[in-house]
Parts: structure tokens; C-alpha cells; sequence
């Protein structure tokens, strides 16, 4: 999911650029460890962005980076308080709403597990107050299209996937 909002923020800026992808299994989940992902990437976890002789990991701190050397099309709300909303909501997206969906990958066969049933209730209740704060407007931090839509898209496209039994 994070690697994808990476790589999604860099087509929507029109940055080319190499995709290595690293292997995923349920059963093994990302083991072996890519070596180029333990080395940048202290957690050991991907996205890692290598430009030259810098190499930053997280994906958000990759998006800064992209936003930084290339700002338009600008993937943040100019308006300084929009800003302040559409990176709240990219930063719950990903450490609010995604953490009960990350607790559903080990829970498929027992969907009725109480854990699962916690886990389902907490994703539902963000989304359903993420709805009620649009209030009706297209996009999540209100100016236009933003990295926070694109957070939000990746986390739900995986709750989608695992929320319901």
C-alpha cells in the first residue's frame, strides 16, 4: 500500500523513474527482505526512493520530496489550514484507519473472531466520519485532488479487500 502511494504520487507529477518491486506472500509476507530495502530503510520496509546519492524511505517523506522538486501539478492544498487537513488526513489514513485493516490480513478464516469484529467496527467508524466530514465535496481535503485522496484511496482499496467477510 505505501509503495503504491509513492509510485502513484510520482505519475501524478509526471516524474519518471524505475520500479523495482519487492515480493509479497501472505504465508512468508515480505521475507526475504529485499537487501536495498534493510539497507536505506532502518524498518526494513518499502517504499525506498533512490535519486543519486540520496536515499529516503517512508511514504510520505518520499511524497515531500517529490512535492519539493517538482511542485506542480502541487499534490498539497495551497491554503495554508486545507494543507494542515489534507496532511492530517493522509497521516490517519495511514496510522488511524489502516492498522485495523493491517489486523484483518491474519484474521480471514475467523471473520467472526472478536478481534476482527473490533477491527472491521474501528475501520467503518473512521470511514464513516471521514464521509461525514466531506459534507458532499469531491475531494477529502477540499481544494482539489491531494495526496491525502491518494493515502485514503490506497488504505480503503486494501480495507475493501479484507473488511468484509
Amino acid at each position: 500500500m505505501f509503495g503504491a502511494k509513492a509510485e502513484i504520487a510520482l505519475h501524478e507529477k509526471g516524474i519518471a523513474f524505475d520500479l523495482e518491486m519487492v515480493p509479497f506472500e501472505m504465508k512468508t509476507l515480505y521475507q526475504p527482505k529485499h537487501p536495498e530495502v534493510a539497507r536505506i530503510n532502518p524498518k526494513r520496509q518499502v517504499p525506498v526512493l533512490v535519486d543519486g546519492d540520496l536515499e529516503i524511505f517512508d511514504s510520505t517523506q518520499i511524497f515531500e520530496y517529490l512535492e519539493t522538486i517538482k511542485p506542480q501539478p502541487a499534490l498539497w492544498p495551497a491554503e495554508p489550514k486545507a494543507r494542515a487537513r489534507a496532511r492530517l488526513i493522509e497521516l490517519r489514513s495511514d496510522e488511524v484507519y489502516f492498522p485495523p485493516i493491517v489486523r484483518l490480513m491474519g484474521l480471514q478464516e475467523t471473520p467472526q473472531d472478536p478481534a476482527a469484529v473490533e477491527a472491521r467496527a474501528s475501520a467503518e467508524q473512521f470511514y464513516d466520519a471521514l464521509e461525514r466530514t466531506m459534507g458532499g465535496r469531491p475531494w477529502l481535503a477540499g481544494e482539489g485532488y491531494s495526496y491525502a485522496d491518494i493515502a485514503f484511496y490506497m488504505a480503503q482499496l486494501f480495507g475493501r479487500a479484507w473488511a468484509h467477510p
